[in-house]
């Protein structure tokens, strides 16, 4: 039996991996959320963190913050472990050093990532703090604990503060004492799931939070750019700057010289001011050759992906069970469906900036970013200069959703601010951005499934077409698969849990898209559209089969074989998943009469990987508009097993905004690739979820000790299909294209009269 894992490097070797391979370089300058220096710490037991004279804990934090209140749930990591006074935490949000590792924010990793290391650096702070005070004391250090940022001996105690003060803090620990380091056993928690406010809520309230569009130098030039016709492949022919010569503050119009390829085609225009720079470029006149990707369109993806998933030659096999063709031969019946879905766009409220200049030999970038370790390397290349001489000013963000993964807008900045010889600062408008956007490519699937003749689920087949981000942005890191490398961001999900008898599994790189334009990671990545095509194909086949779709899926859910799960990820396997499924159906009162046009849907998914899955469930229960067609959702029931929740507040927020995000992809989110370019540039026309159709949430997590996973994206998975599903329920018309826009609610319904 053949088989290969979703991911099939572990997780963490691919991270170590990543970190090794393109760690980031440059210069340490640490920036708080609210720009306050902050000076050093008398005690640093680990990188990680510091403790000054006066007790209070500074925690370096290597992850973006763009409204997740990532740094809350990292520094209360630490401050259990330490025993620290919650109220003397605060945060850092360090610059890019080789010493940081690897420095990403995606992929629902930041708390899984960080839980053992920062768990072990907050022991080894302890301990050592714990042998400090008790000399201070005058008590075996054995008769010491340590309490809400002080060593305690029966009634007498010695606050962090005075130890860091006055004791003999000498204490290091190597890397393997850290990895080897006992942490607290979830009972003597104190901090970790507990409800605490966010520490950088203040900041962001008053007003002093950085964001990268706020960054500001002396001397310092605005610049606007003109997008060429294609992101791939334009160049510039001629530059007509004589009608922008009238704006007052406009300086030039520059063609950059890109040595990486980033930012092929592109103009600069400068003025003294970012008004005086948006009226300039509306102003300049530029000629382009465009690329190949003229010539493509979203039907032309679309159409290619459907010709690969024909050909039973081409693609990546990640599963690939002996037997599966004997099982569709054998079969008492088939089940065959195509899924796709559409352009989307991210649309974060704050469009890509950056801030560059040269200073010293070092060349700054002032940013927001969700993976530096990824643009550093560019930009060494884009500059001609070596990745030491460059350093990224960590800010806070103004949403990423993935956007800021890829930091390709820095390199137009860094070759401008270079071709001038003073700080640029670059700003896109909103058009300017979505039509610079590294956005969700089109998908096309094809899912096939095998009954016996007792209605058992015998074999299922399953091949996957879209563009694919990793292979155009980190080809490095495209994961082995058993006759080829295939990137595990454009197909994790299609691997599932469920106990399906035999399995295959191809994923397909779509070449057109990947040519045509740059694919991006949007917010839950692969399992955004991957788990669109599975959930809504079980609950075809539920029907098919004539079962329950609750029971059908429970029942496949045995737990058995490769999805029994293993530690210290997935420990219990899909009999976790099945219990999430259990419990979000009795929630949502599964199986009750419900009004005219009104029905519930079901959908499970494992979050983002199987390497660290976050078992979720929800029940949609919605009322389709016949005449209209318009479909509103009147609550989302939703049942979470992330294992150890951090942040209680948090993790909260995380599953609101990611189920929001997956109803507003599901029904309201979608654009078009027309001729090289998106049809759909600015908020007019593409609609995401409106305040005022935000429905009732129900979310419950599962109390748990076992590891802490992601909860960034698994949200998002769910959402799409439980819609879909519930409108059949509701209406008896099966949708299989995202979004699900009202008319194709009305021409299903039509078809079905």
């Amino acid at each position: 039996m053949a088989r290969h894992e979703i991911f099939p490097l572990s997780r963490r070797g691919f991270l170590i991996g990543m970190a090794g391979g393109a760690a980031a370089f440059g210069f340490p300058r640490a920036r708080a959320l609210a720009d306050a220096e902050i000076g050093p710490s008398a005690f640093e037991p680990t990188i990680w963190y510091g403790i000054d004279s006066d007790g209070m804990v500074t925690v370096n934090i290597i992850r973006a913050e763009m409204g997740q209140h990532v740094g809350t749930a990292l520094a209360r990591i630490v401050a259990d472990e330490l025993e620290a006074d919650w109220t003397k935490v605060r945060l850092d949000m360090v610059d890019t050093d080789p010493k940081w590792g690897l420095m990403i924010t995606g992929g629902s990793w930041s708390v899984w990532m960080t839980f053992p290391v920062f768990s072990q650096a907050g022991a080894a702070g302890r301990i050592a703090l714990i042998e400090a005070g008790s000399k201070l004391l005058g008590v075996p250090a054995d008769q010491c604990l340590a309490r809400s940022g002080a060593v305690v001996a029966g009634d007498r105690s010695v606050s962090y503060a005075d130890i860091v003060k006055q004791g003999d803090l000498k204490r290091s620990f190597t890397a393997d004492e850290l990895a080897k380091m006992p942490i607290k056993p979830a009972s003597e928690r104190r901090l970790i799931g507990r409800s605490a406010d966010a520490l950088d809520i203040p900041a962001k309230t008053n007003g002093t939070t950085r964001y990268g569009i706020d960054a500001r130098v002396e001397g310092m030039v605005y610049a606007r750019p003109k997008i060429p016709p294609t992101r791939n492949g334009s160049t510039v022919r001629s530059i007509d700057d004589s009608a922008a010569k009238s704006v007052k503050g406009y300086i030039q119009s520059l063609a950059l010289d890109d040595p990486s390829g980033t930012v092929p085609g592109w103009v600069m225009v400068f003025a003294s001011s970012y008004p005086a720079a948006i009226r300039a470029a509306d102003l300049v006149k530029v000629d382009w050759a465009p690329g190949d990707g003229a010539n493509v369109s979203e039907q032309d993806i679309l159409a290619h992906g459907a010709k690969q998933i024909a050909d039973p030659k081409g693609g990546v096999l990640l599963v690939d069970d002996h037997g599966l063709d004997a099982a569709f031969r054998d079969a008492k019946s088939t089940l065959e469906r195509t899924y796709t879905t559409s352009t989307a766009l991210h649309f974060q409220l704050e469009p890509v900036n950056a801030l560059a200049f040269e200073k010293d030999g070092v060349f700054e970038i002032h940013t927001g970013n969700q993976w530096q370790s990824l643009i550093l390397p560019v930009l060494a290349q884009a500059l001609a200069m070596p990745q030491e001489k460059i350093v990224m000013r960590s800010y806070a963000l103004g949403g990423g959703f993935g956007r800021r993964l890829n930091g390709d807008y820095a390199v137009p900045a860094m070759l401008a601010a270079k071709a001038l010889g003073k700080p640029v600062k670059m700003v896109l408008t909103r058009p300017d951005d979505m039509r610079f956007d590294s956005f969700r490519s089109p998908s096309i699937q094809t899912l096939r499934m095998a009954f016996d003749a007792g209605g058992k689920v015998t074999a299922v087949d399953h091949h996957a077409s879209a563009g694919w981000p990793t292979e155009v942005m980190a080809p490095g890191f495209m994961a082995p698969g058993l006759n080829g490398k295939y990137d595990p961001f454009a197909i994790a999900g299609a691997d599932h849990w469920y106990e399906v008898g035999a399995q295959r599994i191809r994923a397909l790189s779509n070449d057109v898209a990947n040519r045509a334009f740059r694919p991006g990671w949007l917010r839950s990545v692969g399992p955004g559209w991957t788990n669109w095509a599975v959930e809504t194909f079980m609950d075809e086949a539920a029907h098919a089969a004539g079962v329950d779709p609750v029971a059908f899926r429970v029942r496949m859910l045995d737990g058995s074989g490769r999805n029994a799960g293993s530690a210290p990820n997935s420990v219990g396997g899909a009999k976790r998943q099945r219990a999430v499924v259990e419990r979000v159906a009795e929630k949502a009162g599964w199986g009750a009469a419900m009004p005219k046009d009104t029905g519930l849907g079901v959908a499970t998914t494992f979050g983002q990987e199987r390497d660290m899955p976050t078992w979720i469930a929800c029940v949609a229960r919605v009322r389709v508009d016949r005449g209209r067609g318009v479909v509103a959702i009147e609550k989302l029931a939703i049942v979470v097993d992330a294992g150890t929740v951090v942040s209680p507040d948090g993790a909260l927020a995380q599953i609101q905004g990611g189920a929001l995000w997956g109803m507003s992809l599901a029904l309201h989110e979608g654009s078009e690739f027309v001729r090289g370019q998106v049809k759909d540039t600015n908020l007019d026309t593409y609609t995401p979820l409106r305040m005022g159709d935000e429905p009732e949430l129900d979310i419950e997590f599962v109390d748990s000790a076992e590891v802490p996973v992601g909860l960034g994206e698994p949200g998002t998975t769910v959402v799409g299909p439980a819609i879909g599903n519930a409108i059949f329920a509701a209406v008896g018309v099966r949708l299989r294209h995202l979004p699900i826009r009202p008319a194709a609610v009305l021409q299903a319904l039509a078809s079905k009269s």
